[in-house]
């Protein structure tokens, strides 16, 4: 027997086993296999609000059963093997990670049920109904039967206040049109407690420090109606103490930026500040730029919102690690209309540098692999208003260990590279802009300066540097704005070989694009992350960005006598438009299982001073984060085949990229997760290249995807995630009409990452 069929049987045996469990059910018990619910109503109840009675009323039918496939309790047979005398490491193993403990008959307790599904019904406002269960017993193996029968719910008339000290039952009156509770809804309990939450909250945003939704209490009045309807009344509990129906004002802030527990940051002489007292030994954050993120104000109503707005903007400046933000009761001055607190806010500082180091190893399609390292020093509140500085050093080292000859020299790239990023939190403009326009938080201003040098052994040595100046902020939970007014580049080859020269001489495009040295513009970003609602089923991300370059250059450009690009400081500068549009669509069927789908679409136009995109603006595809059964940048533009050129060095880029991918993921085992995905998209040029054919955007663009599947493993370690990706083309747009769908398994491509593709 070969090893193939003997796993079969071997399969096959397990399976006969687990079908039959009964065998192992002690001689005084049976398994319990489950509920029924019938619900019987008279016609006053419709169908519709039948089957959500119906729904509400399943939840309560406890136990689960045991979980079987097809008649299989696979679960149940792995516990019973792990309970032998000697189970062994595979019956161990098997019942640690999908064994489940058997659900018997005595285990089920009918009257209990009965009990929770009258008690669910009386919230529901069905006063007055009945059940029943029995059990239906077949050999080794048991069932509940429940029926119930539903009475005509109660409906509400009206719903009013009941006599209400002041200053409090004005302040619930004013918002009572806000209310969940409407004339005929069916009593019902849990959208009492939802209006008892709604004006809890309301009230905390109106002083109410020491209110809590226990003291409201809900009294329904049926004394005047015979037709099953009920007057409603809020009113207070009477053992609702004083402190809690008057409301707190704020009557002084104590702020400690240097706070620290093992030393006693509190016996320090103030620096008052716009009505709030500072207490620092030393001076560690300048008070004109901490108070703009402090939204607590002297004399003003507490207010919850108004406390976490402040804690989260404090948060978000980047030097403090704790922030705590404490009330205190001064007894002495509480009157029957208001009460004082003082705010005491507590911050702890993170500490003030960090270094990191990180290790890389890369490998590319075409070939090349090495080591990279990167080391990064932080600093933080740099010049003491809540500054970051962070000092970045970058080299690697690429050899090409394959060629396509022997005797042909193998290629190598060495890059060096040093940038400098520093964050101020707050706008840095000609014209002050007041902290009274960002209610959520305040925009970041951040400066960056980068230098790098690659050298292409046998081709050319390539020098850049950039700068960036511009704005970051959070408009909301989910919503991000970037703007950079200011973004140059500029980029200088050298060194170039002839071999070099004759590859952009053979490429014109190649050879325009390494021309535009000069690069100068405004990026703008429009992100709406609704991924970070975790308890919602469906989830949306959209990111929109827009990149413009050269039209200001333009206005200070030296014209060309014999025609040719027009030149700033004796470089030629580039001019183009450029926007991508990036959509995710998450839905959850639970917590583990997601169906997850991305778009994108992106189109740039080079004008004026510029026939195509900058190199470093162009788009590619194929690769872990695009269409993953191609390598990365290996696929189109269009139908060119990139597999014939022989110099493997350069990416295949366009000015148009079209992607659509779906993925579907679920729980392996603990922080092991899988997924299945099919991808699909390709790049294309507006403009025929002669140098790559077939590339041009056409109307058969959709016969042009390169598609493939695949499936995935990730290693989920809390948000930080491992990711590999085993996907196979099934359509090639290089392959010729007619032999374009081939799942070809040969063709497969292995992808590792860090993080979610989308």
């Amino acid at each position: 027997m070969s090893c193939k069929n003997f796993l079969i049987l071997c399969a096959m045996v397990l399976l006969c086993y687990a079908c039959s469990i009964t065998q192992y059910i002690p001689e005084d018990e049976r398994l319990y296999t489950g509920a029924t619910l019938e619900v019987e109503s008279d016609s006053t109840i419709s169908d519709k609000s039948k089957d959500v009675i119906k729904t509400n009323l399943n939840s309560v039918l406890n136990p689960e059963p045991n979980s079987n496939i097809l008649g299989m309790y696979l679960g149940l047979y792995f516990y019973y093997q792990n309970q032998k005398e000697h189970p062994g490491f595979i019956n161990r193993w098997l019942y640690k990670n999908f064994g489940e403990e058997p659900i018997y008959q005595s285990d089920v307790n009918p009257i209990e049920v009965e009990s929770l599904l009258i008690n669910r019904l009386d919230n529901r406002g069905f006063f007055y109904s009945s059940a029943s269960s029995e059990f239906i017993e077949d050999k080794k193996k048991a069932s509940a039967a429940y029926h119930v029968e539903v009475a005509q719910p109660y409906k509400m008339e009206s719903y009013a206040l009941d006599s209400l000290p002041q200053p409090i039952g004005s302040n619930i009156k004013a918002h009572l049109n806000k209310t969940v509770l409407k004339k005929d809804m069916c009593f019902d309990l849990p959208l009492m407690q939802l209006e008892r939450k709604r004006i809890d909250q309301s009230l905390k945003q109106r002083g109410y420090y020491n209110f809590n939704e226990r003291f409201l209490l809900f009294e329904a009045d049926t004394n005047q109606y015979k037709n099953k309807r009920f007057d409603l009344y809020l009113k207070l509990k009477e053992e609702t103490p004083k402190q809690a129906i008057v409301p707190y004002e704020i009557s002084r802030i104590n702020i400690y930026p240097h706070y620290n527990l093992e030393t006693d940051s509190l016996n320090v002489p103030a620096d008052t500040y716009n009505d709030k007292n500072y207490y620092q030994d030393e001076l560690y954050f300048k008070l004109k730029h901490l108070d703009p993120f402090i939204t607590l104000k002297k004399g003003q109503l507490y207010n919850a919102e108004t406390s976490k707005n402040t804690a989260r903007r404090l948060s978000q400046i980047g030097t403090y690690k704790f922030v705590n933000i404490q009330y205190k009761e001064i007894d002495s001055t509480l009157s029957d209309s208001l009460g004082h607190l003082e705010a005491n806010i507590y911050l702890s500082p993170l500490n003030k540098r960090s270094l990191q180091a990180e290790l890389q190893g890369v490998t590319k399609s075409n070939n090349f692999t090495g080591p990279a390292i990167s080391i990064s020093s932080i600093n933080r509140n740099l010049f003491k208003g809540g500054e970051t500085f962070k000092l970045s050093a970058k080299f690697g080292y690429e050899a090409q260990f394959t060629r396509g000859s022997q005797d042909s020299e193998k290629l190598s790239s060495t890059h060096l590279g040093i940038s400098g990023e520093l964050f101020f939190p707050r706008i840095i403009f000609p014209v002050k802009v007041g902290p009274h326009f960002f209610k959520y938080n305040i925009p970041k201003t951040k400066t960056s300066l980068s230098l790098d040098y690659l050298n292409r052994k046998e081709y050319y040595s390539l020098f850049s540097a950039t700068a960036l100046f511009g704005y970051t902020w959070d408009a909301n939970k989910l919503v991000t704005y970037e703007l950079n007014p200011i973004t140059v580049s500029y980029t200088k080859p050298s060194k170039i070989s002839d071999a070099f020269k004759q590859i952009l001489e053979d490429n014109p495009y190649m050879r325009d694009s390494f021309e535009q040295e000069f690069i100068s513009g405004l990026t703008f970003s429009f992100t709406y992350n609704g991924l970070l609602e975790t308890r919602k089923r469906n989830q949306i991300y959209f990111n929109a960005k827009l990149d413009i370059a050269g039209n200001t250059l333009s206005l200070l450009k030296k014209e060309q006598a014999d025609g040719s690009p027009n030149e700033i400081f004796g470089l030629e500068y580039a001019q183009y438009a450029k926007a991508d549009i990036d959509f995710y669509y998450h839905h959850k069927f639970n917590k583990d299982n997601i169906l997850a789908s991305r778009i994108f679409a992106g189109y740039g136009i080079a004008y004026g001073n510029s026939t195509l995109l900058p190199n470093v603006k162009q788009y590619f595809a194929g690769g872990p984060y695009s269409v993953r059964a191609f390598r990365i940048r290996s696929l189109g533009p269009g139908t060119f085949d990139g597999s014939t050129v022989s110099d493997t060095y350069f990416d295949q880029t366009g000015n148009i990229r079209l992607e659509a991918n779906l993925e579907y993921r679920f729980p392996i085992y603990s922080f092991l997760k899988g997924a299945a995905f099919v991808d699909a998209g390709n790049i294309w040029n507006s403009e025929e290249n002669p140098s790559l054919p077939g590339g041009k955007f056409s109307r058969s663009f959709m016969q042009e995807l390169g598609m493939g599947v695949g499936l995935g493993a990730r290693v989920d370690f809390q948000g930080f995630v491992i990711r590999v990706d085993l996907a196979t083309p099934f359509h090639n747009p290089a392959l010729p009409e007619g032999e374009r769908y081939n799942f070809d398994t040969q063709e497969s491509v292995l992808n590792f990452a860090i993080g979610y593709p989308f």
